[in-house]
């Protein structure tokens, strides 16, 4: 059977684009092989869409996400937009596609590759086997609770306030995505909060232990977060699947990408209960080297694989574009991120290139 997917893609800012152009070309080279078709759409988004229309994230693009079947980000941001107002931040711009997208759901896998065992700064006794999963909670916490803001007090004070809350529902949509992700990997799911001082983590704590009885065959454990952040580069083959909240979550999943030794190797992808998912890697838009043939578009292929895999129900797809990752790595190539004796470092673009001459053999 043939299947055609209407796929958005928002290069962004910085390597966006350099990375983004390797992706596309490498979901094209392996459609014919399982009879897909994709029709890309370019939109803007962060940066580039603010300094094109003056917002990060435009109507038009939200509309072109939503009536597509998936959409792949490449990066955003950079020091040029940082002086500018809150609202219209690129990063603001991105909370408000997984707000509008209702991407609730965060999978963020890392994995030691074992080509890449070196490029660890862990000792490889400590990181060899490493497989885990982090599954963040992502349109609530204290990124979107109400009252927000810099306000003035009666002294004339300026005062920030941020509000961290979840409800009862948000908590167990979040848990039942983790229950079901630790069910299709070793059933171990560790639950991170800070219940000993926090109350919204007292109910987080509460909801995920009453939803266990619904999951017996999953382990369930506790962690305080700093305990956790301790314990991730402490021994990270503890862990199988971790499920946490907004903040806890985007602070852990960075340093769990880091036991891997290169955050340019890390794929994500942000899930809703309907309507497409977003697949993007999880470094930055790193403008220090963007334009340089520099960047590392191993990551942003692997989102394409995530995409297959989670969006588009692709899995055999998936399986061949991570294969040719692992393939290259084998060969000795890198990127200079990943570079190590005896390897051939290449550019973003002959990375690329590698990639499409094993894909097309």
């Amino acid at each position: 059977m043939a299947y055609t997917y209407r796929i958005t893609v928002l290069a962004g800012d910085g390597i966006g684009p350099e990375i983004m152009a390797v992706a596309v070309d490498v979901l094209q080279a392996i459609a014919p092989r399982f009879n897909l078709t994709f029709e890309f759409t370019p939109a803007l988004m962060g940066g580039c869409a603010i300094d094109a229309v003056g917002v990060p994230l435009p109507e038009e693009t939200l509309e072109t996400c939503k009536n597509s079947d998936a959409v792949l980000l490449a990066a955003i941001g950079g020091t040029k937009w940082d002086t500018l107002p809150r609202h219209l931040r690129p990063e603001t711009g991105l909370l408000a596609l997984r707000s509008g997208l209702g991407l609730f759901a965060n999978l963020r896998p890392a994995r030691i590759l074992p080509q890449l065992i070196g490029a660890s700064s862990l000792k490889p006794e400590v990181i060899d086997g490493v497989d885990l999963m982090v599954v963040r909670e992502l349109t609530g916490g204290i990124y979107f609770g109400q009252p927000k803001g810099v306000f003035a007090s009666e002294t004339g004070e300026k005062r920030g306030v941020n509000t961290m809350a979840y409800s009862e529902s948000e908590i167990d949509r979040i848990g039942r995505v983790a229950f079901e992700t630790a069910r299709k990997r070793n059933k171990k799911l560790c639950s991170v909060d800070k219940a000993n001082v926090l109350e919204v983590s007292q109910l987080w704590r509460d909801r995920l232990t009453a939803l266990s009885a619904d999951y017996p065959d999953v382990e369930l454990s506790h962690l305080y977060v700093d305990n956790a952040a301790m314990q991730l580069v402490r021994w990270p083959k503890q862990f199988d699947t971790i499920v946490t909240g907004n903040l806890f979550g985007d602070i852990l999943s960075d340093a769990a990408a880091m036991l891997t030794g290169s955050i340019g190797m890390l794929p994500s992808a942000s899930l809703g209960a309907t309507g497409p998912g977003v697949f993007e890697p999880v470094h930055g838009s790193a403008p220090d080297i963007a334009g340089q043939n520099k960047a590392n578009p191993l990551a942003m292929v692997l989102s394409g694989a995530m995409m297959l895999r989670y969006g588009l129900n692709q899995p055999a797809a998936a399986d061949a574009i991570e294969t040719a990752v692992l393939s290259i790595l084998d060969q000795g190539y890198r990127t200079a991120d990943l570079a190590a004796p005896d390897t051939t470092i290449l550019g973003c673009q002959e990375m690329g290139e590698a990639l499409l001459k094993l894909l097309c053999q």
